[in-house]
């Protein structure tokens, strides 16, 4: 079994509560062309399209994220990663301390894009 790190620094809720989560529909995917582990994504958060670049190449063809829903940080201040904006970051989970596996977070159901999680 893998030894588990340790926690990171404690936040209060109301810091917590500053995180703007929402379920988003992935419309589009394709390989960043300048990078080796970022996909671009253009995802649907039901008032707007968003362009999110998350590091899943090679844990995930594009073809296999389209339609796929996912938790989006809506509110992450946009960045540059070489040269393709990205306007919020998609939820998943590493496993290992070299991320090896790479699993995007997921409603259990399906629910409307836009919906705010909590």
């Amino acid at each position: 079994m893998e030894e588990l790190r340790p926690a990171k620094t404690l936040v209060e809720f109301d810091d917590f509560a500053k995180l703007d989560l929402r379920v988003g529909r992935v419309l589009e995917c394709r390989d960043h062309t300048n990078a080796d582990r970022l996909i671009v994504l253009k995802v649907d958060l039901g008032t707007e399209i968003r362009q999110i670049c998350a590091m899943l190449k090679g844990h995930y063809r594009p073809e296999e994220l389209v339609g796929k829903q996912v938790i989006v940080v809506a509110n992450l201040a946009p960045r540059t990663l070489r040269g393709e904006p990205s306007q919020g970051l998609i939820l998943s989970a590493a496993e290992g301390p070299t991320k090896q596996r790479m699993v995007i977070l997921t409603p259990s159901a399906d629910v409307s894009v836009g919906s705010t999680v909590g």
